[in-house]
């Protein structure tokens, strides 16, 4: 089935959310950062203009930035009438109103528009998913995969965060994923045995606790390395 546009919902994330969810010092935005699932969210255009080097990757680059916009319409106002209906699910703190987080929401994702069409002719956004990259080894120091692998356990099996975290240390030195719960504000289901297949193929793990929490429960991310510079099975395809 061709990928269409017709069932994603975009919600796009400001820069300093992605410094705080990811738990990054100015070394860390230093380096070649590939985010992954990135949709409309502002980190690549706002790390871009302060002379960054950074590449994201979603499958919703395969359309015009008209077509996405008119998406990013639709989807902001589901995804609000649905946080007014949830909202003590959330915590109030860094945002601290629902009036204020549509207003962060949407001003990420029109600089995510401004930045775009821009960003398409320099290659900063590439249409493509996991769990196969089109990227050599080593080609980035640092991954990023925000609100994908982990949020979505009821739909992505394990089998699939095994592999794409595998395939996210072999195209970067280092690879951080959050959050590490599940819809629902529960911890992934897919987490421990997750960690234990990496370990067993030869990568380091560690959850960590990040200095943001949106989502209750949501505070910690999961940095993966390959232990020793190589996995048992040569980094791309896991021995389960």
């Amino acid at each position: 089935m061709a990928f269409s546009l017709d069932n994603i919902v975009f919600w796009g994330r400001s820069f300093d959310e992605y410094v705080a969810m990811f738990n990054m010092s100015e070394m860390d935005l230093g380096k070649r950062i590939l985010g992954v699932g990135d949709g409309p969210a502002a980190f690549n255009a706002a790390l871009a203009r302060a002379g960054g080097h950074v590449t994201s990757i979603d499958p919703i680059y395969q359309f015009s930035a008209g077509k996405i916009r008119s998406r990013i319409n639709i989807s902001y106002h589901m995804v609000m009438e649905q946080i007014y209906k949830n909202s003590s699910e959330f915590v109030w703190r860094r945002i601290p109103t629902i009036e204020e987080l549509g207003r962060v929401r949407m001003e990420a994702m029109l600089d995510f528009l401004d930045d775009y069409p821009s960003g398409l002719k320099e290659g900063r956004y590439i249409a493509a998913q996991l769990p196969a990259l089109p990227f050599k080894n080593r080609s980035f120091g640092l991954a990023l995969c925000s609100h994908l692998l982990f949020l979505y356990s009821d739909n992505l099996s394990a089998d699939f965060h095994v592999q794409s975290i595998m395939e996210l240390c072999s195209v970067a030195t280092e690879a951080r994923i959050f959050p590490l719960i599940e819809l629902g504000l529960k911890k992934s289901r897919h987490l421990d045995l997750v960690m234990a297949r990496l370990r067993n193929n030869g990568f380091e793990t560690s959850m960590e606790s990040v200095p943001y929490e949106f989502q209750r429960g949501g505070d910690q991310m999961l940095r993966v390395t390959q232990g020793n510079g190589k996995s048992k099975s040569g980094g791309r395809s896991p021995d389960f």
